[in-house]
């Protein structure tokens, strides 16, 4: 009997030296993770503190980033529409330079013309050729559908007469001279 009581104190001893062990090596342990929990405890404290501001004046900062954002895109489609105009007003101004340049050229070889006509000598007329009304024999009506000669004009007269309109440098430079 005494060697089964032998045991049975000799395994208590042994449980209790080791439990002793395991609790003294515990120790130092257990205090480290009370002072992590403190300082977790002080983080928290400390983010409970900054962080609804710090999330708030984000949120503000986005805000504010979206509204310079919509700006700027408003700013960007004006200037696209100024530069519409601006360009839909040079095309007008382009064409309306065209339109003057051609009324221009068209006044100055009107007037090329007419200094012409008015400055060319007269052509005498001469009655001999003529009759009288009363003398004139009646035309007939092939006679009276035909042109007359003189009053028809060849193709080379034609053209002649318009190629002043075409020749910008002669008539800028001048206005006098004949063909």
């Amino acid at each position: 009997m005494i060697d089964p009581l032998f045991w049975l104190g000799l395994s208590l001893l042994l449980v209790a030296t080791s439990l002793t062990a395991v609790l003294v090596a515990a120790i130092p342990a257990l205090q480290e993770l009370a002072r992590a929990a403190r300082s977790a405890e002080k983080l928290f404290d400390t983010l409970s503190r900054e962080l609804p501001p710090t999330l708030e004046a984000i949120r503000v900062t986005g805000l504010e980033i979206t509204d310079l954002t919509d700006d700027v895109s408003e700013g960007v489609k004006s200037a696209s529409q100024v530069a519409k105009q601006v360009d839909q007003s040079l095309d007008s101004a382009r064409k309306q330079a065209q339109n003057l340049q051609v009324s221009t050229r068209s006044i100055f070889v009107g007037a090329k013309v007419a200094w012409r006509n008015f400055t060319r000598p007269k052509p005498s007329r001469r009655n001999s050729d003529r009759l009288p009304s009363n003398e004139q024999p009646p035309l007939t009506l092939r006679e009276r559908e035909m042109p007359r000669q003189e009053n028809r004009r060849i193709k080379t007269e034609i053209y002649r007469a318009n190629d002043g309109y075409n020749d910008a440098p002669s008539w800028e430079s001048n206005f006098d001279d004949e063909d």
